[in-house]
């Protein structure tokens, strides 16, 4: 979580011939409310003088992907505001990820300005590590800079009930006196019973809270990381003026969570822009709309909810294609007449004024729109392998004196069909790397690899992704013995191509990053796919492309999923569920566990 303490933000006057008389009454309003008003530099651009009044503000913001220009908006402000719900909307790749890094403070745009002040709750779309020795509790608490309180709290308390020096127990009576207030403040006594209420709503049980970061699962760290902002946002009231900034936050949720955070969301006091392809949230929770235009490469804001956005853009798309198709019509009776005029010498002059006029005319309008390009995903014809490739026995996790799980069997039959369920701290995702040897179990257990093992490995969190190579590097690494143009028709397929193969990995969006760890696997000729959420951050048309490759494969799936579709898709023959590693053969039943999961 990124948090700003700026509070007000100094105000930048216009400059005027007049000097800034007209703005005397605004400037002592001003410093009336705000005693640590300063008047700043004066610069000719046409800031309101009370924009920090705002809790974000851009004006003529300029967003790149490498050379890509995602969004060019000079001239417009964008301004986020207490109680104002943004649904940020676009295709993937129109740079919805990239604005909100840059809105969070998180990057810098490649023109343009930002500003912001107030407290700002950011949950990437990617997890952030942070110190994972700490607990899962602490993490939530120190959202409030509670943790450390409470340590000093707990040291005073000692020191007051061991020292026999009265000078020293005097000294820590002060202290912890002082550090109370403070904790009290803060709200420190009521704090652990609030965040364990967020927590419960997300999915988190007591037995997580107490464990150290680096034991859960990467959907777990997720709503531990989503908790914490959620929990910086509210006080004992229950409201908060911290604008929130959240890229998918009902990612690894189930639904009962999904539906609480719709609610928490709704009720927010404070600012908020939030990423989602969930259709439902952004219906119940978005009072206005920013949609990313990637053809036009600019922003156009709605001040409504989303029904009424979808309605309203329909209209603006409807008259973007009468504008069209009336300055077509008229630049080509234009045309024509030009070409008549250009046959008599005395009227070239007059010809040539009418062809400027239509290119003018044509020059002005936007892009014919074409429908947003979907990934062609089609996972590979697997390699010749035996008839059981990979065989799995006591494979074992520890965490410390944390047992995840212990004596996991397995085996993996040619072109078989796998779920793995449990609930959330199972080890799903961590059985999948033991598969994959991307981690070594512990104690005795290990993996026997069948004639001809060509393994798959699609990582929940995108872990097989080098964020600092290119796309195309990213590629070539993982399929060095490919043919280049064989790469660049793959790439193409899923969509990367021109400028996009040269943008570093790490500033894609999560349905890109997806996509890309999907193309490695098409070109690897796999023939056990072990897959980890594959359709996390997909938007709904990517989502049914994978979905129809799962169902076409012929190879061996492990699939991990809490998309019930994906499971469908996949037709089952087996299911492993975690922890204990027991296999039954699939039935229906198992449903409520892939939703819950």
């Amino acid at each position: 979580m990124v948090r700003y303490q700026t509070a007000l933000q100094p105000v930048v006057a216009q400059k005027s011939d007049q000097g800034l008389c007209g703005n005397v009454f605004t400037i002592a309003f001003a410093r009336y409310i705000a005693p640590n008003f300063q008047l700043t530099t004066v610069i000719n651009k046409p800031w309101r003088l009370l924009n920090w009044l705002v809790v974000i503000v851009s004006q003529d913001l300029e967003v790149r992907a490498g050379a890509r220009t995602l969004l060019h908006a000079p001239g417009q402000h964008l301004r986020v505001q207490p109680g104002d719900r943004i649904g940020l909307i676009g295709r993937n790749g129109a740079g919805k990820t990239t604005t909100m890094r840059i809105l969070s403070g998180e990057t810098q745009p490649y023109a343009g300005e930002v500003r912001i002040s107030g407290d700002i709750g950011y949950l990437p779309q990617d997890s952030r590590e942070g110190n994972i020795e700490q607990t899962a509790r602490d993490r939530v608490l120190s959202a409030r800079g509670l943790d450390e309180l409470r340590k000093s709290l707990d040291k005073q308390q000692q020191i007051m009930e061991t020292t026999l020096d009265d000078d020293k127990r005097d000294k820590a009576i002060t202290k912890f006196s002082k550090l109370e207030e403070r904790y009290h403040s803060l709200g420190g006594y009521e704090a652990d019973s609030e965040a364990a209420t967020i927590c419960d709503n997300l999915g988190l049980e007591q037995r997580i809270l107490d464990q150290p970061l680096k034991t859960l699962s990467g959907g777990q760290r997720r709503r531990v990381e989503l908790a914490q902002i959620l929990f910086a946002a509210t006080s004992g009231a229950g409201k908060s003026q911290t604008t929130l900034l959240l890229d998918e936050p009902t990612n690894h949720l189930d639904a009962d969570s999904i539906s609480w955070l719709r609610s928490f969301l709704a009720k927010h006091e404070g600012g908020l822009v939030m990423i989602s392809h969930d259709v439902e949230l952004l219906r119940d929770v978005c009072n206005k709309v920013w949609f990313l235009d990637a053809v036009r490469s600019e922003a156009d804001v709605y001040n409504m909810g989303y029904e009424k956005y979808l309605d309203a853009r329909a209209t603006d798309e409807a008259r973007r294609r009468r504008e069209r198709a009336n300055a077509e019509k008229k630049a080509s009776a234009l045309q024509k007449q030009a070409a008549k005029l250009g046959a008599k010498a005395t009227k070239a002059a007059a010809a040539k004024q009418m062809l400027a006029r239509a290119e003018r005319m044509m020059g002005n309008l936007d892009e014919v729109r074409q429908d947003d390009k979907v990934a062609s995903i089609k996972f590979p014809e697997p390699a010749p392998c035996g008839k059981t490739p990979m065989h799995a026995t006591g494979l074992t996790k520890m965490y410390g004196s944390l047992e995840v799980f212990a004596g996991v069997d397995l085996a993996i039959d040619k072109g078989s069909r796998v779920v793995v369920l449990g609930y959330n701290g199972a080890g799903k995702t961590t059985l999948l790397k033991l598969l994959a040897g991307e981690e070594r179990t512990d104690g005795e257990g290990g993996i026997v690899t069948g004639h001809g093992l060509r393994i798959g490995y699609f990582a929940q969190e995108h872990d097989t992704i080098d964020p600092d190579r290119t796309v195309w590097e990213n590629t070539i690494s993982a399929c060095p013995d490919a043919h280049e143009q064989e790469l660049r028709s793959l790439l193409g397929a899923f969509m990367f191509s021109g400028d996009k193969l040269e943008q570093p990995a790490g500033t894609l969006s999560g349905g890109e990053k997806t996509r890309l760890s999907l193309a490695t696997l098409v070109s690897s000729r796999a023939n056990v796919l072990l897959l980890d959420e594959p359709t996390n951050n997909l938007d709904p048309i990517s989502r049914e492309q994978v979905l129809d490759a799962l169902a076409t494969y012929t190879g061996a799936v492990v699939l991990v999923t809490h998309d019930p579709g994906a499971v469908k898709a996949l037709e089952p023959e087996r299911v492993i569920i975690m922890p204990d590693g027991d296999e039954d053969m699939w039935s229906d039943e198992y449903m409520e566990i892939v939703e819950l999961a």
